[in-house]
This record gives structure tokens, sequence and C-alpha cells, in this order.
């Protein structure tokens, strides 16, 4: 925790949420060593685990609290769904990927997260029969953020997500970074923009592999 509040993470209900997450628990067995490094990992189906850092950041972005109800667009792993479920009354996640969504309710139920709420589906459709949501959160890079998804934003929300070009697969070179971290406000008459910090992300993708599955 002293690294995260040295790179600049103030909120004491965030660092005290990273730190009752077991981030080891979330890493596949070959990266185990290297769960508390500072970086992201890879997990199964093309993803990846995003570094504490950028997960506590975002996190204290989104400014939750502990009536709230968020909506997580890409589960992943669980990990940050696991964080966000230790400051909000409900999380609403929803994964395109059926195993990896799996995996994170296995994880879910042997960590006792009794507030998360899973689906399989279009993180691009978010979930409109749970709309409106207090906080909204992407975990993958989209061109610019989706209507839908704004439209699901209660009166004053926030959504938060990494905006910009999907990176090539090069992998990650700082000198080529152009997603950045956006938050967008909604207010009575409109939306606010906020451009935040430099990312890289994996691109969101529309639709469910497999197809039909998905009601």
């Amino acid at each position: 925790m002293e690294e995260l509040r040295r790179e600049g993470i103030r909120d004491q209900g965030v660092l005290v949420a990273i730190a009752a997450v077991p981030r080891e628990a979330f890493v596949d067995a070959p990266f185990a060593h290297a769960a508390y490094d500072n970086s992201a990992l890879p997990i199964a189906c093309g993803q990846t685990i995003s570094q504490p850092y950028v997960v506590a950041y975002m996190t204290e972005v989104l400014d939750l609290r502990p009536s709230m109800r968020a909506l997580e667009i890409g589960t992943g792993s669980g990990y940050q769904t696991a964080v966000l479920s230790r400051l909000c009354r409900r999380v609403y996640t929803i994964e395109r990927h059926k195993p990896l969504l799996q995996s994170a309710e296995e994880r879910f139920r042997s960590l006792r997260l009794e507030n998360v709420v899973t689906k399989l589906g279009d993180g691009y459709r978010g979930w409109p029969e749970q709309a409106p949501f207090d906080r909204i959160l992407l975990t993958a890079a989209v061109p610019e953020v989706p209507a839908e998804l704004a439209r699901q934003l209660c009166p004053d929300g926030i959504l938060v997500a990494p905006v910009g070009p999907a990176v090539g697969g090069g992998g990650y070179n700082p000198e080529s970074i152009c997603q950045l971290l956006t938050k967008i406000i909604r207010s009575e008459t409109g939306f606010r923009e906020e451009r935040l910090i430099p990312v890289v992300f994996v691109p969101m993708i529309a639709g469910v592999p497999g197809a039909g599955s998905v009601s």
C-alpha cells in the first residue's frame, strides 16, 4: 500500500479495499510470483489483469459511496470487481468470455462476495434492465464512450473508461500510448468530460464469442 500512496493514491477507502482483496487469488498460477508487482499480467482469453496502481486510480476516480450501484464492463479475472464490491452496495459486472466469467464467479463465491451480480453479455449494450447506475467502469478501451452506456448513468453519475485506438500487437510501448483514461460526469443538462492519465488497455469488442448463449 505504501507504493500506491507514493504514486498518489490518497483515498483511504480505496487503499483499504485494495489491501483486503488477495490479488494472488485472481492471477494464474504461472504468474503467482508476480501477483503484487505493479504491472499488468496476462489472463485467459487474451485478456489482462490491470496493474494495482491503475486499479486503485480508476477506483479512486469513481468516487464510490456505500449506497451506490456500480456497473463494470469487462469482469476479466474479477479483481477489479472485488475491489469495487468493498466500496459500494452492489456491483453489476458483464463479461463476454464465458470461461473468464465462470472463473471469476468461482473466486467471488470463494471470497464470499455476495453483492456482485454477473452477466454473460455484450458490454456495449450495458445492462439496461438494471439501469440507471451511479457509477460505470469500463476495463477495456473504446474509440469513444458508447452513448448507450452513458445513457445508463444516473444524474450526477460518473463513468470512467480508457478511450483511444486499440494498441497494436507489439505490446507496451510508452512512446505510442494514445489511450487516455477519461471521466464522464452526467448532469441534468448533459455530459462533461475530463481527460486523466495515459493508459494501455485491451480493446473492447462487441458481441459474445459463440453467439446465441446469451438471452
